[in-house]
């Protein structure tokens, strides 16, 4: 069912998000080395059926599969040609189940991090960062929500903001970093630095997502809401991986997870869901776990 990320903040309750679509691809038979984003035209319906799954749970949002779908990171794989086509590709999966949903969802479009350093750490300039990150989301056209999201540098979200929004100044944004290096991005910023930034930025919601487990992100959300009264978005990884050969298997399980959610919703966030490692299993424990929750929230907070 089609509604609007206001609306779906507007009951006051926590939001359920999805979880990770690369462990989910990479179940499916994905190799390592292989562009995620390439499976929205080679293998659509896995996709759609990895989005329906993660609806089915319970997620009210659900992300597009285009992390790595700007022309740089793309370039990487020899794809920036196909930038355009694998971020269409992916708005329509995503908008299909979406809108065929019994209950709202929110499609957001994801949009992470280049995997090039900006000047003067690298040879990246904030003209090229800005000008990828807006054909990404010229090409997103159709999400609810531009979801920037897993990003260190400062520097680059301001460039993915912005080219967000010479595509599009009409639709909202999240942003989530990723505090991964001793509570700091691995760029050195800090959850209060990142948080009063990212508010002046004007973003809808903002928060942390992936690294290393949901106790960091459990204290990242803590520190975010001590100085902000923000829409706060939590979104951890699976427990820490295990390398079986090639695979990295997470070691969180969907109780734990559950119990993960209980505590941040207490923490402050209003918006959570999971990254690496995890399943629609995670996030059906999410969803129950919330669910149990009989009051709205009230300052970041359920009375």
């Amino acid at each position: 069912m089609k509604t609007t990320f206001a609306d779906l903040l507007a009951s006051g309750r926590p939001v359920v998000a999805d979880g990770g679509m690369g462990t989910m691809l990479f179940s499916a038979g994905m190799v390592r080395g292989h562009a995620p984003e390439s499976w929205n035209v080679e293998h659509p319906d896995i996709v759609r059926g990895i989005h329906a799954a993660y609806i089915q749970a319970g997620a009210q949002i659900i992300l597009t599969n285009t992390f790595g779908g700007n022309r740089i990171r793309l370039g990487m794989h020899k794809l920036a040609a196909r930038t355009c086509l694998f971020n269409t590709a992916a708005v329509q999966l995503a908008r299909s189940e979406a809108d065929a949903a019994a209950l709202p969802v929110v499609v957001g479009g994801s949009i992470g991090p280049t995997g090039a350093l900006l000047e003067p750490h690298g040879e990246l300039t904030l003209y090229e960062a800005v000008s990828a990150f807006e054909e990404q989301a010229l090409a997103l056209n159709g999400v609810d929500v531009f979801w920037i999201e897993t990003m260190s540098d400062l520097e680059e979200v301001r460039a993915a903001i912005t080219g967000c929004r010479k595509a599009n100044a009409d639709t909202p944004i999240v942003t989530t970093m990723t505090f991964d290096t001793n509570g700091r991005t691995m760029m050195g910023v800090k959850p209060e630095q990142a948080t009063e930034a990212l508010q002046n930025l004007g973003v809808i919601a903002l928060g942390a997502n992936c690294g290393n487990g949901p106790a960091e992100i459990e204290q990242v959300i803590e520190k975010m809401h001590r100085s902000s009264s923000a829409v706060l978005v939590a979104k951890a990884n699976a427990g820490l991986p295990h390398m079986h050969g090639d695979i990295a298997v997470y070691d969180a399980t969907p109780e734990v997870m559950a119990a993960y959610a209980s505590r941040v919703l207490g923490q402050g966030a209003r918006i959570i869901g999971a990254c690496c490692g995890s399943t629609p299993d995670h996030i059906r424990a999410i969803a129950n776990a919330l669910q149990n929750i009989d009051t709205p929230i009230k300052d970041g907070k359920h009375s």
